[in-house]
């Protein structure tokens, strides 16, 4: 029985922390990682660590925090970088209304260009979506033929709901095991088994009895171990349709 890490960027950690992490994970039975990038300077960094490793894959895309630095034929270069067998997906990308680095109409506009990108070559996104329910559902009514999963959500029931009915997956993270996180956990009830990822955001959020150190991958074995009791399953249940789900969506992944 195998547990898939949804979402970590390994290459915020130090470069010889990396290989050390993907090692402690594979021991705790981790055995596949999906790595997004954040901007597309990153993008020959990230591609190179993956095919270093047969189990790590990517995505690859322009955050909302760097949406400024999107510039004329970055969607042509973007294209071209998804053609990697490595690239599974596209992202990290999406809207972040709370720090708002950069001006939410260049956001928006971002994203939509990198959404416009996933549904031509029939890739899945990975998107970021923080204090922008609103603005977000407004942008995803507009494209009924996206498949993403939303990482790390927090947006509420209302919110899942819809996204839900519209085919797209949740990404839970280590805030499930926060003691006050009940705004999070709400949605576990109503999220169908085969719409369900486990993610760590390493090296960011880790989960009880982590909290306040750095995130790895291996602590998604927490993340998973918490989701099964609040459904009632097995930890090995919770492990299998996980992993099952996330191929499901990412389906270019070997």
């Amino acid at each position: 029985m195998s547990l898939i890490d949804s979402h970590c960027h390994l290459q915020s950690l130090p470069p010889d922390e990396r290989e050390q992490a993907l090692d402690h994970a594979r021991e705790r039975g981790v055995k596949g990682f999906l790595v997004p990038a954040i901007k597309l300077d990153d993008a020959d960094e990230v591609l190179a660590l993956c095919h270093k490793h047969p189990d790590v894959w990517c995505a690859l895309g322009v955050h909302p925090h760097d949406a400024s630095t999107w510039k004329e034929g970055d969607k042509e270069r973007l294209r071209e970088l998804l053609s990697d067998p490595k690239a599974v997906a596209v992202g990290e990308c999406g809207l972040d209304f709370y720090y708002d680095h950069s001006p939410r109409e260049v956001q928006i506009r971002v994203m939509r260009e990198q959404w416009d990108l996933a549904v031509e070559l029939d890739l899945p996104v990975v998107v970021h979506n923080r204090d922008s329910n609103e603005e977000m559902l407004a942008v995803v009514r507009k494209y009924p033929d996206l498949k993403a999963d939303f990482h790390s959500f927090a947006g509420g029931l209302d919110m899942a709901r819809e996204l839900i009915d519209r085919g797209h997956y949740l990404g839970l993270s280590g805030m499930i095991t926060f003691p006050k996180a009940d705004n999070v956990r709400e949605v576990i009830p109503i999220l169908p088994p085969d719409r369900c990822l486990v993610e760590t955001d390493t090296p960011y959020l880790a989960p009880l009895p982590y909290r306040g150190k750095p995130n790895r991958p291996a602590y998604v074995v927490e993340i998973a171990g918490r989701l099964a009791q609040e459904t009632g399953e097995t930890p090995e249940q919770v492990w299998q349709r996980t992993w099952e789900n996330f191929f499901r969506l990412f389906v270019k992944a070997e």
